[in-house]
This record gives structure tokens, C-alpha cells and sequence, in this order.
């Protein structure tokens, strides 16, 4: 279950938060709604109780909040706003991405995109996706690590009637094997109809608490649906025979030939139109909006509808596959009659409240079983014994049940015949693996096609360069393989793998597949580890390319003197690759601490512009003392020797380190990884 206590957003200047003292439960098993118009605070609340935005009060997952879970993919599964994914990574390489990032087997993948009906659009790009894919590929997101807990922000916001009643079944049938599901949304009729328990949020505070039947109830209005082909005809006698009567009956046209007609019964307006000899299509008892000021929402969810019915024309010239055209009234009805779960449009049927159970296709209802065991005890307390009442009782989960790969959202006519069902579980499970960071980022890095043209970029500029510095000529050897004038602070290759190093961490705030994950900032040591890992080794190859490309042109262009190898190339290839791989790690840490790629890149550059002309300055100012001699002395200290003659190396090494581009470099990335550091630990009290 869910617990939020307290939860405040921080004031904006001299406005009221956006949040204000929320305090709600959602309980395993049932599906809880979070009801409020816009600007109420819905999102905000969701964003506080995950962790993405500042502010004070305490959320707790099943008795613990997310920072104190190890997997907290795994416990929650979260849906804000569009997929946060690269716009130019695939359908299947963001699913394949996050799934190596949960842990799971990649073959997950396969199975979340045919439950959701996108296998043809597997190779699409998200940034070419309509919103109500991006609806459907977000759930799937969501579901890839199998979590007990949803939380949803406007799931069923774009998509048309059908499509929502197919999205919360998915979500019933979530909850009856156990899981809690919580959702916003601005629609009163959506919550009413959709969830066991209402929570309605109005200018950032909980204004009711209840059931499912109770709301419907108390905040909803009773109503009567009439359809009739002479719907202004019999609109002008009902309104004129309860002038008459001395009665308060309130008649809404919605459209086409259909009224709404408020204060009235069945019966009344049978007899009108049985007296007028007008015939009537449809009549029914219904539960409209909540009173005045409620006659936006429907109108701002009808636009969207719309749009939406303009994106599934979109899908289906893309994937081929036939979408259901917006359904009409007639339709609508049909669909009500067959589906004893969904209702026609503005229909909201009233439920008992409390879980219930899935029932699997061909299963009759039966007598009920005994209830499900309890969930994990929470911070109200330890349950109580078997059979006896206890304060965990209302917390009483169905145990999870085996899934059967089905759609979530299915759009051909033989998935709607049966119904929404989730993926499969994941059966086992893979220990925790430090190689798993590893092969997130791995997959992160080959996914998109800017660490490939960044390294084709550089070999070309590096190319240029050293044909046109030994055209020039005054260069020394070891620059012009680098490519690397003295006007310029870096070479090109340091400047491309600083990139590639800022774009690590950049794109994990940019576009935060992670966030639920991992909360605001991504600050797990194991994902730190690995993006140094991944981006010392793409330097360390951008650095052989660069200069075995080089010695390669020059020797094409100028004949071999120009190409043969240093005498002190051990030397000279430790500076080198040091130096690449230096500015990698400074573009990781700068881009970590600072939520930017344009930090991290700027960053690189001011190592050899600012950190470099001050460490000279310290180096060769006056002083009494000076350093000169350091790592002779340092090999006079280590009296004992080395295999192989490694004294020597490590010689070198000080010698390297003592140089001033080097020592710079050092000092920036030991600044950069304390700051780094004690980001983490202030992100974790």
C-alpha cells in the first residue's frame, strides 16, 4: 500500500505551494483515483511522493519510502507526462535499455510490446510516436520490471473512450492480483467509474476521502441519458411540463440526439414522450458532473479525445495495424451491453468498494473464497493473527495470480472480445549483479547515434588539422599526430571525449528514463562506476583512432618521416591517453553535479583555460621550498624493487602528474568527485 503523510511542495515566492499538508492511503488490491481539476496539485503530489521535486512529508511503499528501497523499479512503476526517453532511441532499444537497468532478462522486452500491441512498431523512434503510443509505450515501461505498486499521472488523457475502458482494465486486473494502483485524473466521471477509492485534491488540499460509491453519490449528480432522433422536441416538452409542475428539472443538450436531463426520472420522461408519440432510443439512469463549474473538464477531456481520434489515424498509416474509429453512439451502446465492465461515455456505474477479483476468461463467479494473505506490515503496525480483526485487515491483498500475455490497450476486434490482462510475471528473478549498471550503460551509450558521429566528427577534424599543421610546419611530432596546435587549450580528441563524457550524465537529466529509479539525481555509485568505465574506454579508443588515423594521412600525404614513432613514445602515449581519458571523466563528474551537459563540456574546457594557468602560477612562484625533484625523491622512498622495472613506470607516472596540465587535471577531477560525493550522501539523509 501507499501512505502519504504531510506532503508540501515549497512555496513559489509569493504564492501558496502548489501542495498543501496531503495526507492520503491507497491500498493494495483496490485502485485509488486522485481527483482534481487542473492546477489543483495532482501531479505535484505524485512528483513529492517519488522523490522528483523538493519539499517536505514522507511516502511510504508498502512501510518503506523509496530512497530506503534497493530496487525501487522493481516496487514501483511510474507513468508522468510523455516516456522519458531519448527521442532517437528505438521502441525496443528504450525497453531493452530499461530492462537491463531493472535486472530483468532482455526477452521481457519482447513480451511488454506484444501485450501492448506495438510489435510493428518496435523500430519507430519515440520522438515519431503520436501521444496515445507514448500512452501505451509509457505503461509498458512502467510494467517491464513486473512492479506491485502503479503510480499513473493522467493515464487514459489522450486516448478515446474504448482505449481508456481497455487501459483500466489493465489496471483492474493489476489490482486484483494484488498490486496498487494509483492514479490522477480530471475527469469526476473517470474516477467514479474507474477506481475503488476517490481522493479529490482542490488548490492543493485533500477536500474528500471516499469510496468509489460514496463519491458517486455525494459529489456526482443523478441524471438521466435519453437518446431520441426528436431530442430538441422532446428537450422543449420536458422543460415545459416541469414549468408547469412547479418542478427544478435542468435539460443539457450534448450533442447529436442526446440529452441530459437532471431533476427527473426514467419514468416522467417515458410518459412525456409516450404522450407526445415521440420515439426515444435510449433511456437510462446515470451519474453526471459535479455541479457548477465542473463543465470544463468534460469539455478539456473531449478535445483530447479528439486529438487522440487524429493520432490512431496516425498509427495505423505507421503500423499497419487497423485502429477502431471513433465509436459512435449506436456503438457506444453496443459496447456498454457487451462489456459488463465499461459503460458508454458519461456513464458512471456505482461499485461496491473493496478488490476484487480477476476472473480468468471462461470462469464462472462462484461463492467467495477466503480472503487473500495479508501484505507486508506497514509503519501502523505488525498484522494481527489469522482470522482475528486487525488494523492491517482493510490492507488484505489477493495474492498475485498468473498472468497471460494479452493487450493492454488492444485495438484488433479478437483482443476485444477478451479481457485486458497484463504481461506475464517475471518467474526469476537475477541477484543483484554489479555487471548490471554496466550493461545499462552500455546499452544507453550504443543506443543513439550521437556517440557515432561524435567519434566520426572528431577523426575527420583531427584529420584536417594535422594535414594542415604539417603543411605549416613548426610543429612538433607528438602534437602533430594529436592533431593539437598550441593555440588551441585541448585537441580535438580530448574535446570529443569530453563530450561523450558530459553526454552520459547529460541525457540522464535531459530525458530521465532513471528518474523513478533513482529519484531527482541519478547518484548511485554503481551507475557512477560504470559511465567512467564506458566512457574511459570509448576514450581510450577515440585516442587510438585519432592517432593511428593521423600517422596514417601524414604518412599518405608527406611520406613515412612524419609518421614514425617518438623515441619516448611510452611517455608521451601515457600523457596522451591520460589526458583523454582526464577530460572523459571530467565531462562525467562536471555533467553529475551539475544536471547539464553544457556544464560538463565547459568544464572540460576550463581545465587547461582556468585550473591550468593557476596551478603554473602556484607551481613557478617564488617560495622558499619548491617541489622540483618530487618524484626522484618518491623513488628513492620506495627502496625495494619493482618486477619487471616497474620503479620506472612509476616514476613516469609522478613525473606526468607533476606536470602541470596534469596536475590540473588531477586537482579538477578530485574536486569534481568530492562534489560529486557529497552530493550523493546529501541526496540520501
Amino acid at each position: 500500500m501507499i501512505q502519504a503523510f504531510g506532503l508540501t511542495s515549497n512555496p513559489r515566492k509569493e504564492l501558496p505551494p502548489a501542495v498543501d499538508d496531503v495526507s492520503f492511503e491507497a491500498r493494495a488490491g483496490r485502485v485509488t483515483a486522485l481527483l482534481g481539476a487542473s492546477g489543483a496539485g495532482k501531479t505535484t503530489a505524485l512528483r513529492l511522493m517519488l522523490g522528483l521535486q523538493q519539499g517536505r512529508g514522507l511516502t511510504y511503499f508498502r512501510g518503506r519510502p523509496l530512497h530506503r528501497i534497493a530496487h525501487p523499479s522493481r516496487e514501483v512503476g511510474v507513468l508522468l507526462g510523455d516516456v522519458p526517453g531519448h527521442p532517437a532511441r528505438t521502441v525496443r532499444g528504450h525497453l531493452r535499455m530499461l530492462c537491463a537497468a531493472a535486472g530483468v532478462p532482455v526477452s521481457r522486452a519482447d513480451e511488454v510490446l506484444e501485450s501492448a500491441g506495438l510489435q510493428n512498431l518496435r523500430d519507430e523512434r519515440l520522438g515519431t510516436l503520436s501521444r496515445g503510443m507514448d500512452r501505451r509505450l509509457g505503461l509498458a515501461c512502467a510494467l517491464v520490471p513486473d512492479p506491485h505498486t502503479l503510480v499513473l499521472d493522467d493515464p487514459a488523457g489522450a486516448l478515446s473512450a474504448q482505449d481508456a475502458r481497455r487501459l483500466h482494465g489493465a489496471l483492474r486486473a493489476h489490482a486484483a492480483q494484488g498490486g496498487t494502483v494509483l492514479f490522477s485524473t480530471a475527469d469526476p466521471k473517470e474516477a467514479a467509474r474507474s477506481a475503488d477509492h476517490v481522493v479529490t485534491l482542490e488548490r492543493g488540499r485533500v477536500v474528500a476521502d471516499q469510496e468509489a460509491a460514496e463519491f458517486s453519490r455525494t459529489r456526482l449528480r443523478p441524471r438521466v441519458a435519453v437518446r431520441s432522433p426528436y431530442a430538441a422536441r422532446l428537450a422543449a416538452l420536458v422543460t415545459k411540463e416541469a414549468r408547469t409542475a412547479r418542478r427544478s428539472v435542468e435539460v443539457v443538450r450534448e450533442g447529436g440526439n442526446r440529452l441530459a436531463v437532471y431533476g427527473s426520472t426514467c419514468a416522467d420522461i417515458g410518459e412525456t414522450a409516450f404522450r407526445h408519440g415521440i420515439l426515444v432510443h435510449q433511456l437510462a439512469d446515470e451519474v453526471g458532473d459535479m455541479g457548477p463549474g465542473a463543465g470544463g473538464i468534460p469539455a478539456a477531456r473531449q478535445q483530447e479525445r479528439r486529438a487522440a481520434d487524429a493520432d490512431r489515424a496516425q498509427d495505423a498509416e505507421t503500423s499497419g495495424t487497423p485502429r477502431p474509429s471513433p465509436a459512435t453512439e449506436e456503438d457506444a451502446a453496443a459496447d456498454t451491453a457487451g462489456d459488463p465492465d465499461g459503460s458508454a461515455p458519461g456513464t458512471v456505474l456505482h461499485r461496491a468498494p473493496g478488490p476484487r477479483q480477476a476472473l480468468a476468461p471462461g470462469d464462472r463467479p462462484g461463492p467467495p473464497g477466503p480472503s487473500g494473505p495479508p501484505g507486508p506490515p506497514g509503519p501502523s503496525g505488525p498484522p494481527g493473527p489469522p482470522g482475528s480483526p486487525g488494523p492491517s485487515a482493510p490492507d488484505a491483498a489477493p495474492p498475485r495470480a498468473p498472468r497471460h500475455s494479452s493487450s493492454l490497450i488492444p485495438g484488433s476486434a479478437t483482443a476485444r472480445d477478451t479481457d485486458a490482462t497484463l504481461p506475464p510475471p517475471i518467474s526469476v528473478r537475477s541477484a543483484p549483479s554489479p555487471l548490471r549498471p554496466l550493461r545499462y550503460e552500455l546499452r544507453r551509450a550504443a543506443g543513439v547515434r550521437t556517440g557515432f558521429v561524435t567519434g566520426a566528427v572528431v577523426l575527420l577534424v583531427s584529420a584536417v588539422t594535422a594535414v594542415i599543421l604539417a603543411r605549416v610546419g613548426h610543429t612538433p611530432q607528438p602534437r602533430l599526430l594529436a592533431a593539437w596546435p598550441r593555440e588551441l587549450p585541448l585537441p580535438p580528441a580530448a574535446l570529443g571525449a569530453g563530450l561523450l563524457g558530459a553526454l552520459a550524465f547529460g541525457d540522464e537529466f535531459r530525458h530521465p528514463a532513471l528518474a523513478a529509479d533513482r529519484g531527482t539525481v541519478p547518484r548511485r555509485m554503481g551507475l557512477l562506476t560504470a559511465k567512467l568505465l564506458v566512457s574511459a574506454a570509448t576514450a581510450l579508443l577515440l585516442a587510438a583512432l585519432t592517432v593511428g588515423c593521423d600517422a596514417e594521412l601524414l604518412r599518405l600525404f608527406y611520406g613515412p618521416e612524419l609518421a614514425e614513432v617518438p623515441a619516448d613514445w611510452p611517455a608521451l602515449s601515457a600523457g596522451w591517453l591520460g589526458l583523454v581519458v582526464g577530460c572523459a571523466w571530467s565531462g562525467v563528474l562536471a555533467a553529475g553535479v551539475f544536471r547539464s551537459t553544457t556544464a560538463g563540456l565547459a568544464a572540460v574546457v576550463a581545465v587547461p583555460v582556468v585550473v591550468v594557468p593557476l596551478v603554473q602560477k602556484v607551481w613557478t612562484g617564488p617560495s622558499v621550498r619548491t617541489a622540483a625533484g618530487f618524484p626522484m625523491r618518491v623513488r628513492e622512498v620506495l627502496l625495494t624493487q619493482w618486477p619487471f622495472g616497474g620503479e620506472r613506470y612509476v616514476a613516469e607516472i609522478l613525473r606526468l602528474i607533476a606536470q602541470p596540465v596534469s596536475g590540473a587535471m588531477t586537482l579538477s577531477l578530485t574536486a569534481l568527485l568530492c562534489a560529486y560525493l557529497l552530493t550523493t550522501l546529501r541526496s540520501r539523509v
